[in-house]
């Protein structure tokens, strides 16, 4: 089956740091295959924060996460995480990771994703 599932969400307190994994099954995450992360705070609308190209060189970041969070891949291991630290309150959301196979990433790309993920739940709170 081709998949891609994330873990490593959780509860954190303020200022905390959470490692995100996003791990692809039943193919291979190669250099055809850019990378997004998603969130979806509690009634808001779902956002992109981050993309990393499928080489891994061009990284890219929403304001809102830039400076505190970073995306990486290792094609090895078939996964990309995504590193939060000095998390906020309204970090919290689902965070769901989707892989377009498209060999570049900006945030604004609006076509079609080939796989998904269902998503963690990241919860900021004291």
């Amino acid at each position: 089956q081709l998949q891609v599932a994330e873990s490593g969400g959780g509860l954190v307190q303020p200022g905390g740091s959470l490692r995100l994994s996003c791990a692809a099954s039943g193919f291979t995450l190669d250099l055809y295959y850019a990378i997004y992360w998603f969130r979806q705070a509690p009634g808001k609308e779902r956002e992109g924060i981050s993309c990393i190209s499928g080489s891994g060189r061009t990284t890219t970041y929403a304001d809102a996460v830039k400076g505190r969070f970073t995306i990486s891949r290792d094609n090895a291991k078939n996964t990309v995480y995504l590193e939060m630290n000095s998390l906020k309150p309204n970090d919290t959301g689902i965070y769901t990771c989707a892989v377009v196979r498209r060999v570049g990433c900006t945030l604004s790309y609006s076509g079609e994703y080939t796989y998904w993920g269902q998503g963690t739940q990241v919860t900021v709170s004291s």
